[in-house]
């Protein structure tokens, strides 16, 4: 539950990836695919 792990949003921010936890856009709204 710190930086190595990658199930986190920090853990993202330290690796530089991205996914569900943190997405690469940033919107108030998300976008939902219909």
């Amino acid at each position: 539950m710190g930086k190595g792990d990658r199930k986190t949003r920090r853990g993202k921010l330290w690796r530089g990836s991205f996914g569900k936890r943190r997405p690469r856009k940033r919107k108030k709204k998300p976008a939902v695919k219909a």
